[in-house]
């Protein structure tokens, strides 16, 4: 029986050592190395929004001149990589700017941390050991100047052996390469993840257009992903893992994207703080493992720059980036409207001049639909030859609508005469019209393009107003009073193609008819002036076609079939 006793209380007490031990000794220890792998990842993940809206502001010019910063300057870029934090944070487009006036602002694309509307590009580490955080200050290996003939390499070491450098290159347009390596000199190995972000604080003023995304985009797992900035601070918090593909902020004319090795699977996360108002792009690498005395290398890419169309095509051409052109938004009719830009583009490289490509353009577009429009016009001459028969119909039934229709429509059938011939030529051109829309309203190439005279930018609206009789007056119109001379020519061009077409048997139809022109000539007129200028062209054409047409058809010599005895 003491045996037993003895026993017990052996175990008992032996219990209960090892249950002090564990709680007075080992657990505090592995709480506090709890408590530091967290602190180590938080330094090393991106930002918190709150992180990075609580920062206080200064001005850009306050925050780009300062020390600690590398110059960055080709011939399509200027500005600077932050020394604190390793980050891109400065950049301005060379060559672009606020207005069609040379002596304007250039574009500024990305801002720091510390300013209003900051907008910057990250890139990291998370995992063990002491990590680069934000506000780590690295230094500058080599040169302090990146070009697209001199990369440049900073570093910094953490004190217990890890040594961590980033490479920055740069190729003749808006494409960085950056190369992440961790040399390790320590007896220990680490398990580390690489990342990049974007992040924009600040909801940015969009054109509020809904034929145009502005926001974040990426292709992720093949499928193209576009988050406005509502939707995304709806969400919070999009991750999806993905093999290729790019990610980032798109404009309507700019971009911003992360580009990871296209043959690495990575984690994405897009994310939103409403509150805040900080918006995320990242991707983060799989986890390696850099053992004592090696070295390990991660590279991507990041795009930073006006959306080009041919440019973003070469990309994706030679690094293999996955439908990269889809930056630029072409929207539902993808197959018509980007083979119409580049026609457009080679024709604006032939004559030196857009409008003349978009005059030219409209006579190709004419004469590629020129067999369906010359059989309407001809239909629409025979139903003109007609008109004093349907008048009659008129009055032979004035109070008896339907039996007025049925005569008439026995009367088409009889003549063989389409009454909606007279709609085919504008639904002709409607879808061509739609992909020039997109064209104009989307592509960089069309921003500030000039015409002739008073057309500065065929992808604004026309500038003059007929309220001020087009600048003669001293004083400017409200923009709803906007109407300009091209809108009306184009209006002009409408009510004379009436003019020459059969008139609905439908007086409230007629009208109608008769008022589409005014609407058209005030909505047209803050479309931009390049579209204005195709419609108003293409109208002019089809009245010259249709003219020629209908002298030919009351010209021709009237046919008449002797009967056969």
């Amino acid at each position: 029986m003491s045996e037993q006793r003895n026993l017990v209380l052996a175990v008992g007490l032996s219990l209960a050592i090892l249950l002090g031990f564990n709680y007075f000794y080992e657990r505090p220890k592995v709480v506090e190395l709890t408590h530091q792998i967290e602190a180590e990842k938080t330094q090393a993940s991106p930002k918190k929004p709150e992180q990075v809206a609580s920062i206080e502001k200064v001005t850009r010019h306050e925050a780009v001149n300062t020390a600690g910063r590398i110059a960055i300057l080709t011939s399509k870029l200027s500005g600077s990589i932050n020394l604190k934090g390793a980050r891109l944070d400065d950049l301005t487009l060379v060559g672009y700017h606020e207005t069609t006036e040379q002596n304007s602002a250039e574009i500024t694309l990305l801002n720091p941390s510390n300013t209003t509307d900051a907008y910057f590009v990250d890139f990291g580490w998370e995992g063990e050991g002491k990590l680069p955080a934000a506000d780590t200050v690295w230094k500058a290996k080599d040169s302090a100047q990146l070009s697209a003939s001199q990369p440049v390499t900073i570093y910094w070491e953490n004190g217990t052996g890890l040594r961590f450098e980033r490479t920055f290159s740069i190729d003749e347009n808006y494409l960085f390469s950056i190369s992440n390596r961790v040399i390790n000199n320590n007896k220990s190995e680490f398990k580390l993840r690489s990342y990049g972000q974007v992040t924009r604080v600040g909801t940015p003023k969009t054109s509020g257009y809904y034929i145009l995304h502005e926001g974040a985009i990426g292709i992720i797992e093949g499928r193209l992903k576009e988050f406005d900035y509502p939707k995304l601070t709806k969400e919070k918090n999009i991750e999806q893992a993905t093999t290729g593909g790019w990610l980032g902020f798109t404009d309507k004319y700019w971009l911003v994207a992360l580009i990871p090795d296209q043959k690495e699977a990575v984690q994405t996360r897009f994310k939103g703080d409403q509150s805040h108002e900080v918006y995320t792009s990242a991707f983060v690498n799989p986890e390696q493992i850099v053992k004592p005395g090696q070295t390990i290398e991660v590279k991507q890419n990041v795009f930073a720059g006006a959306k080009i169309l041919r440019l973003l095509d070469s990309y994706e051409s030679v690094l293999g980036i996955d439908r990269f052109d889809l930056a630029v938004d072409f929207g539902w009719f993808y197959f018509v409207t980007k083979p119409l830009f580049y026609v457009l583009e080679f024709l604006h490289q032939l004559l030196g001049n857009l409008g003349g490509a978009i005059l030219v353009l409209t006579v190709f577009v004419k004469l590629l639909f020129y067999p369906l429009a010359n059989k309407s016009f001809k239909s629409m001459a025979r139903m003109k030859s007609m008109q004093p028969k349907m008048e009659a119909l008129k009055q032979r039934y004035p109070n008896d609508k339907a039996r007025m229709n049925q005569e008439l429509m026995d009367l088409y059938r009889k003549e063989k005469i389409n009454p909606m011939s007279g709609c085919l030529p504008m639904l002709i051109q409607a879808p061509i019209f739609f992909c020039l829309y997109k064209v104009f309203f989307v592509t960089i190439e069309m921003r500030h393009a000039p015409f002739f005279m008073w057309i500065h930018d065929l992808s604004s609206p026309d500038p003059t107003s007929i309220f001020n009789l087009f600048g003669l007056l001293p004083f400017a119109s409200p923009s709803f009073l906007m109407i300009g001379a091209w809108p009306l020519i184009m209006g002009a061009t409408m009510v004379l193609q009436q003019r020459m077409n059969p008139q609905p048997a439908d007086p409230a139809q007629a009208k109608l008819m008769m008022i589409m022109p005014i609407m058209f000539t005030y909505l047209f007129a803050s479309f931009p002036a390049g579209l204005v200028i195709y419609w108003a062209w293409s109208n002019i054409l089809t009245i010259a076609q249709q003219y020629f047409i209908t002298k030919q058809a009351q010209n021709a010599p009237v046919v008449v079939k002797s009967k056969k005895r």
